[in-house]
């Protein structure tokens, strides 16, 4: 399907879709799950521990999502609600790195290696470039999904654990993309909401000919309004990469992207010339001298307003909008570091980093996982919303969220002629809470095979907490068991005796209650 692909890759290496190799294959297995993203890993191991046979198929080459590409800094959260298999994932971290259990900074190799040998002990059955191209049903059951090199995957039951939630769309489960408005499920953090975090500090002029609005705005503004507050709308919250930059002699300077244009950063330039540089104020030592390097400030690594596309796009488009992110931020880097009309101190300070060469290294030391932080997400019978962390409380909890409600601006508007970002939420919880059961399944009457794994059922404020990785190590898990017991059992998914289901997680270590906390 190369010719799918029409969008040059921005650095030599760096792809969204890589062409599968090898001959077409059919298998059959108890347990197929889609998408080998860090909970993809814990479902596939957590099935295969009940004693079923499982198929874990990887969109490219790599297992471990985000987990595995550069968010080395994990969002832990309350340390004593991460348990089972994601708990096990940090202890054997802490045991690589001879620390102290658990250790939750990982560097990206470290944290596949990890999950590669696990899967194999496991005796789970990996398949890279996987790409999902369609799904037969048999009534409200998926028999079999396809991918687009002829492979077929057949199984009892599926789990979808891709970030866009793809085989969830495929198969025909409701779901929803964007904010909903404070209206729908009465949330006062819901739909558009003024910055107050990662805002601008000082007045910059937004038009391409300052001080004359008629000339156009600048790169990276939107001409949309700002919208009232509480407003819904199909925004999602920008996308980035997790960078592995180093302070080392042997770091990597940051590169110059094929089609770089310094024209873009001018935003970025004028603030600077404003007095304000504060792009690695979210750059977190990993290990020794390897930082995670997030976005921070008005203006940085966040892309924001060019993803609203990609979780209903097809794979040229999501090529397209990957190869959009790679070439902002490695331009971003690039312009900081080199161009002339910034400051001397504020290229030096960006040219004391550069990419780690111990990671990454097939394709330019870069992270083969964009950070998806939002897509698809289902609307099942039980929605979690912020309500619940505001201590609703469920009868049904398979994993407890415990991060703030953390969600990056959506958009960059002008206001009384200033550039303003639009969407940040950074919202503190009342108490960690449970993540239904409910909210991994479909509504009944909808597939009756698959659990979802990553793209549940949430409102986009309360997906804010859930969305951080080691709650979708944690949902893996628990959408793995539930997928084997419908398998053993032969039952839909919305029929899995709960019961049964929380003894498992709770004789596989999970924390379901804050009075299960690991202290």
């Amino acid at each position: 399907m190369n010719d799918r692909m029409t969008s040059a890759p921005a650095l030599p290496g760096v792809r969204y879709y890589l062409p599968a190799i090898g001959a077409p294959e059919r298998l059959d297995a108890d347990v197929v799950v889609y998408g080998a993203t860090a909970g993809g890993a814990t479902a596939a191991i957590g099935a295969a521990r009940t004693g079923r046979s499982v198929v874990l198929l990887a969109f490219g080459d790599h297992v471990g999502g985000m987990t595995a590409s550069g968010l080395g800094t994990t969002d832990v959260g309350d340390a004593a609600t991460v348990g089972g298999l994601a708990r096990e994932f940090y202890r054997r971290v802490a045991r690589r790195y001879r620390a102290a259990d658990p250790h939750w900074d990982v560097e990206a190799g470290l944290a596949e290696a990890i999950l590669t040998e696990w899967l194999a002990d496991s005796g789970v059955q990996v398949r890279r470039r996987r790409h999902l191209d369609g799904v037969v049903m048999d009534g409200r059951r998926i028999s079999a999904i396809t991918t687009d090199d002829g492979s077929s995957y057949a199984a009892k039951a599926f789990v979808d654990a891709s970030y866009e939630g793809d085989l969830m769309a495929r198969a025909g489960v409701a779901h929803t993309v964007g904010r909903e408005s404070s209206e729908v499920y009465g949330e006062p953090m819901a739909g558009v909401q003024r910055s107050t975090n990662h805002q601008f500090q000082r007045p910059v002029d937004p038009y391409v000919e300052p001080g004359r609005p008629e000339s156009g705005l600048l790169p990276g503004i939107s001409a949309d309004p700002m919208g009232a507050t509480g407003d819904g709308d199909r925004r999602l919250q920008a996308y980035n990469f997790r960078l592995h930059v180093t302070t080392g002699p042997d770091r990597i300077a940051f590169p110059e992207p094929d089609g770089y244009d310094p024209g873009r950063y001018e935003l970025l330039r004028r603030y600077v010339e404003a007095g304000v540089y504060e792009l690695y104020g979210r750059c977190t030592r990993v290990r020794g001298e390897v930082h995670d390097m997030n976005n921070h400030g008005a203006v940085s690594s966040d892309h924001i307003g060019a993803n609203y596309r990609w979780p209903e796009a097809g794979y040229a488009e999501r090529e397209a909008i990957f190869q959009d992110h790679v070439r902002y931020q490695a331009g971003l880097l690039h312009f900081l570091a080199n161009d002339r009309r910034l400051p001397e101190r504020v290229r030096a300070d960006t040219r004391a980093f550069g990419l780690a060469p111990q990671e990454f290294a097939a394709q330019s030391h870069w992270p083969h996982q964009l950070y998806v932080r939002e897509a698809r997400r289902m609307v099942s019978e039980r929605v979690v919303t912020q309500h619940d962390a505001a201590g609703r409380g469920c009868a049904d909890p398979v994993a407890l969220a415990s991060y703030v409600m953390d969600s990056h601006n959506a958009k960059r508007v002008v206001v009384d002629g200033q550039p303003v970002n639009e969407g940040n939420v950074q919202h503190p919880l009342s108490t960690p809470f449970g993540v239904p059961h409910r909210a991994l399944v479909p509504a009944r009457g909808e597939c009756e095979n698959l659990v979802v794994a990553s793209a549940v059922s949430a409102s986009h404020v309360a997906f804010a907490s859930v969305r951080m990785e080691p709650v979708f190590m944690m949902l893996g898990e628990a959408a793995g068991t539930a997928a084997a017991l419908a398998a053993a059992d032969k039952t839909a998914v919305q029929d899995v005796d709960y019961g049964r289901l929380r003894g498992d997680l709770l004789a596989g270590g999970a924390v379901l209650s804050t009075g299960d906390g690991h202290g």
